[in-house]
């Protein structure tokens, strides 16, 4: 999943939440749960895809661990307990949330590092760096890549539907 898919299906599953459960609502930040479902690509695509390429060759290291999750939610509750800040537990909930959307406990030597070692598992490609990023761009145009992001175009559609709800609340001087 890429940025709209991660963004999209975040605010979607906050705000559906939110339905169900209002008090959701005054819990989390809507704000830092975006920064957080986009956090482990944030870390992970520039150290594992351009950075150290031909170290790891994967943009699913640090950031997509359980363990980073972990720290991130120790910090946050830590944050919250000192001075009620719900930021870092938000921040938490969408870094969580990224590695469900990313199915991470189908690779269980990334998601639960480092108990099965140290090393990450590399993903085979002729190219590293700029080249990858590169040959990204160049296969955004190609059908075959639009049919395989499904889930973007649908966190693109949830995020201008969400962006609409909620000019429409602050246009009509609503309270979420």
């Amino acid at each position: 999943m890429l940025l709209f898919g991660h963004l999209g299906v975040t605010l979607g599953i906050f705000f559906g939440l939110g339905l169900f459960i209002p008090r959701l609502r005054t819990i989390i930040d809507p704000r830092y749960l975006v920064i957080g479902a986009i956090l482990p690509d944030l870390i992970d695509k520039p150290i594992g895809e351009v950075i150290f390429a031909s170290t790891f060759s994967s943009g699913r290291i640090i950031g997509h661990t359980l363990l980073f999750s972990l720290l991130l939610f120790m910090i946050g509750l830590y944050m919250y307990e000192r001075s009620r800040d719900i930021r870092g537990l938000s921040l938490t909930a969408g870094s969580f949330l990224h590695l469900f959307e990313d199915q991470m406990w189908s690779d269980p030597q990334t998601f639960l590092w480092p108990l099965f070692g140290w090393s990450f598992p590399r993903e085979s490609r002729d190219y590293v760096g700029l080249e990858h990023l590169m040959d990204m761009f160049e296969a955004s145009f190609h059908l075959e890549f639009l049919q395989s992001h499904v889930i973007e175009i649908l966190g693109l559609s949830i995020g201008f539907v969400l962006a609409y709800y909620l000019s429409k609340k602050l246009i009509g001087n609503e309270e979420l």
